[in-house]
């Protein structure tokens, strides 16, 4: 055989063998190792007749190393092992939230300990739906989270989620990337009053130790701001954060709002069961306060934005704390309201909400010559030395499902994958056969 024929002949056969070794349903099988079988401890392989578990957890947050849902594919029945900590944000979803199937059947044990539930269900039950391919018999369901609404009915800090799960049993053998999210540089303000005290509202990183580099969250974040003033050559002074309302737009009067602190530094908003929302104590500076808020969006609010409108105020830092003038927690275990500082006595009023002058939200603003400012208000009587109304926004706050973290293609995608690299195969084998036949035509 002449070198030109032997050349061609030999890119034939050698597409030939990827196109064997690369097939849809390998793809498939990669996906299932990575999501299914590995988390079980059974990695599969085309010699393997046993059945295999495929998991779609592309509604989920896949930022957690764990993976927070395994499957047990069993000769009768399936076992599903979910993890409390759903979508990787360190927040437990509860357990009678989750169930299994259109069914909707409820979890068969929980472990405490290891915050996960299980669910054990026959191949047939709870709503499961069978498909018959010429490779397999394939069980599907689906496990859901659909959270109960608690607290304030207007916001929702986590969304429902439906995790797909299939188990393959093969009829004859074993056949078996993240998402963009949008980013901006956040919006933090700062605004002069005429006493030269710069009060300022930054998103912070998780450790606090920088300012956030992007405004986007997901339900199930934390919001972590931190408000400060600059009070130049002025005597020391104390920052309290009077009041803070969320809104859908910048016009702090505008319909939806949302107060997560109000009646003069209490946080409200941690007074819910489904958050955990606090003040962060010690302070870092008494110019200087800090709190974090569990990420929530307005009901039925397609655009996800929101804006938070905080007052601020200061006080001589030789002033002892007041009713007027604090910062305080509602501490879940002892059901009490807890000061940063200050005795307390000062966060009583919390729980009545009757702490004189509370602000429910601010009034309407005229802008200063800051151009991201707001104006200041009316300085109030002793001890309070100045305050102002500082925006922070737009923050866009999405759903799991409006924008996956991460997770696996779908089986449909591995599908078209598979199509594609198939075509691609036989097109490079046809050129291939195209030079070996011209060699043949030509010879040297």
């Amino acid at each position: 055989m002449r070198p030109t024929s032997s050349l061609g002949f030999a890119l034939f056969c050698c597409l030939l063998e990827m196109g064997a070794a690369y097939s849809s349903w390998g793809f498939l099988r990669g996906e299932t190792e990575l999501w299914g079988a590995q988390s079980l401890g059974q990695p599969h392989t085309f010699s393997q007749p046993s059945p295999w578990a495929w998991v779609d957890v592309s509604q989920l947050q896949a930022a957690s190393p764990l993976h927070p849902v395994s499957v047990g594919c069993q000769e009768a029945q399936v076992v599903v092992t979910v993890h409390r900590d759903l979508f990787g944000t360190g927040r437990l979803v509860r357990a009678a939230d989750l169930s299994l199937g259109t069914a909707a059947c409820p979890a068969m044990a929980q472990n405490a300990a290891e915050n996960v539930v299980t669910f054990v269900a026959g191949l047939h039950e709870c709503g499961s739906t069978l498909r018959v391919t010429p490779e397999a018999l394939i069980y599907s369901t689906s496990l859901n989270y659909s959270p109960a609404r608690a607290g304030n009915p207007i916001i929702i800090r986590t969304s429902p989620a439906a995790v797909p799960i299939e188990c393959h049993y093969p009829r004859r053998n074993n056949v078996s990337s993240h998402a963009v999210q949008p980013t901006w540089a956040p919006f933090h303000s700062t605004l002069s009053s005429e006493q030269k005290l710069l009060f300022s509202l930054r998103l912070m990183s998780d450790d606090w130790s920088t300012e956030r580099a992007s405004a986007v969250f997901q339900l199930g974040d934390v919001l972590r701001v931190q408000a400060g003033v600059s009070a130049g050559g002025h005597a020391p002074l104390r920052l309290f954060v009077d009041s803070c309302v969320a809104t859908s737009s910048p016009h702090g009067g505008s319909s939806p709002h949302y107060a997560f602190i109000d009646f003069n530094g209490c946080m409200v908003d941690g007074r819910l069961d489904d958050a955990t929302s606090t003040f962060i104590s010690p302070r870092p500076r008494l110019d200087v306060l800090q709190f974090a808020v569990d990420t929530f969006k307005f009901a039925g609010d397609s655009s996800s934005l929101l804006y938070i409108t905080c007052h601020l105020k200061v006080s001589p830092a030789s002033q002892a704390p007041d009713p007027q003038h604090k910062a305080c927690s509602f501490h879940k275990p002892s059901g009490l309201w807890a000061p940063v500082e200050g005795m307390r006595a000062v966060c009583s009023c919390c729980e009545t909400q009757s702490c004189g002058t509370a602000r429910h939200s601010p009034q309407p603003l005229v802008p200063t010559h800051g151009r991201r400012g707001r104006s200041r208000r009316e300085l109030a009587q002793d001890p309070t030395v100045g305050e102002a109304d500082v925006m922070l926004g737009p923050l866009l706050v999405h759903s799991h499902q409006q924008h996956p973290a991460g997770g696996v293609p779908s089986a449909g995608a591995g599908r078209y994958v598979g199509l594609a690299a198939g075509l691609a195969v036989l097109l490079l084998a046809a050129l291939g056969a195209l030079a070996a036949c011209r060699a043949r035509s030509y010879p040297i």
